[in-house]
């Protein structure tokens, strides 16, 4: 079948498994605070010793808004919100340490993702950090990263966050072209990115990643293509490649354009295979689901090594068993279950200050989740997954393999012994293939559209 054949066949709304089971088929009754404190015990006394823990913060609060972003975020310009929102998130954290016996945290992960965290002054960011580190330690090979606003990241905010620990870097870019900026109000220049990128490397970054979209509004090939020439000069060691995902049900600011701005299908699909091209033929090497990074990155050499891991914070090398998420909206996940913070601040910040837990929805995961979540990850991390005779006879495989048989047919995938491998032929349609894996989905189809499109 041609690939465009196979675009039309397989473009349909899916999951993009940051999580399995994903958020819309978490269980209606989400797990009491109990079990919610006997997950992140469990996982606490299980790897902190060993491996140390994740800490992803939330950091909500952006200048204006993006309107192409799916992201749980707050606009405003009064920055008196920061020094409200840290202490929240200290009470919060105080919490999680409460639960830990007075053992002392080994911290091999953090990331501040928005939002903007440099909307946060680098005073207060300092502040923040300090006080989560205060009387617990980071592993050797610990690695802090932040997602900033070329816009609005300053020589003092690269300085100050460097010399805490932070050593990574993701700048919000999206495209260069002025006309796409402007409809999706992401504006910034070249010598912008350039300023912030020749400074992070002047003082030690050790892996600067810059997040790009295909499919935005107006984008055409011949746009794309200068905006990824104009990348390639900088050559960040890591690069994101995502797909726009539409979702103006769900993100209001989406409507100012309609699917009529956008390329669709076999056109937003060549974006794709364009900067793919371009990326390689640069030194990048193509790292799991929309990621390329420079061989000498950790992200490649993890592929290498099928160390490769994705949760909620993206592609990683590091794996810790407990992922605590800090602030409005953000997940924790403990690998038997996951929790999300409440999204609105005002409720979140009401909630820590009542002495609870904020979040409000959940999942504990059963053993078959535990099965799939793993074969989704093999594929989304390394293009392939095996199994054993004990998995075949327990049924929960049973309703997969059927499956896969249409995409062996279409070339999308290998079957070998007890093993799947996901074709060249097959990457644009990873998404697809762990839909196959997701049972959870398939036996409770939605009954309107609660995902982007998979291509």
């Amino acid at each position: 079948m041609l690939e465009k054949e196979l675009i039309r066949k397989y473009n349909i709304p899916g999951p993009r498994y940051t999580s399995y089971p994903t958020v819309p088929y978490w269980d209606k009754t989400p797990p009491t605070v109990e079990d919610w404190k006997s997950q992140v015990k469990s996982a606490f006394d299980a790897s902190n010793s060993k491996d140390g823990i994740s800490i992803y913060i939330h950091l909500p609060y952006c200048e204006s808004l993006c309107t192409y972003c799916g992201c749980n975020t707050r606009i405003t310009i009064n920055h008196k919100v920061e020094e409200v929102y840290i202490r929240t998130l200290l009470k919060e954290w105080d919490l999680y340490k409460s639960l830990f016996n007075g053992e002392k945290v080994r911290i091999k992960e953090i990331h501040l993702g928005g939002g903007t965290p440099t909307f946060f002054s680098p005073k207060n960011l300092k502040w923040m950090i300090e006080s989560i580190l205060e009387g617990n330690e980071k592993t050797e090979d610990a690695e802090f990263s932040f997602e900033a606003h070329p816009q609005n990241t300053t020589k003092e905010h690269l300085e100050t966050l460097y010399n805490i620990g932070f050593k990574r870097l993701s700048l919000g870019i999206q495209d260069f072209d002025p006309k796409v900026q402007e409809i999706v109000n992401r504006v910034q220049s070249f010598e912008e990115v350039k300023e912030v990128t020749d400074y992070a490397r002047e003082l030690g970054y050790t892996s600067i990643n810059y997040d790009l979209i295909y499919g935005l509004p107006l984008q055409t090939i011949e746009t794309v293509r200068n905006t990824i020439e104009l990348v390639n000069e900088l050559k960040p060691d890591r690069i994101a490649y995502y797909s726009y995902a539409h979702i103006p049900w769900v993100k209001p600011g989406q409507r100012k354009f309609t699917e009529k701005d956008l390329p669709a299908d076999e056109e937003k699909r060549a974006l794709y295979e364009l900067g793919k091209e371009l990326f390689e033929k640069n030194g990048y090497v193509e790292i799991g689901m929309d990621h390329f990074a420079l061989p000498s990155d950790t992200l490649a050499i993890a592929t290498d090594q099928k160390k490769l891991h994705r949760n909620f914070m993206g592609y990683t090398h590091n794996y810790t068993q407990l992922m605590v998420g800090l602030g409005a909206s953000s997940i924790s996940d403990s690998w038997g279950a996951f929790i999300q913070n409440i999204k609105k601040v005002e409720d979140y910040k009401a909630a820590v200050d009542n002495g609870e837990f904020p979040f409000y929805r959940g999942h504990i995961l059963n053993e078959e989740d535990l099965i799939l979540r793993q074969h989704i990850l093999n594929v989304m991390c390394h293009f392939e997954t095996s199994w054993n005779e004990e998995e075949l006879q327990s049924e929960v495989l049973d309703e997969v393999l059927p499956r896969l048989e249409e995409m062996l047919n279409d070339g999308l995938l290998e079957f070998k012994d007890k093993q799947i491998v996901v074709t060249p032929k097959g990457y644009p349609f990873v998404r697809n293939i762990c839909m196959t894996f997701d049972g959870r989905m398939l036996r409770d189809k939605p009954t309107h559209q609660i995902f982007s499109q998979t291509v």
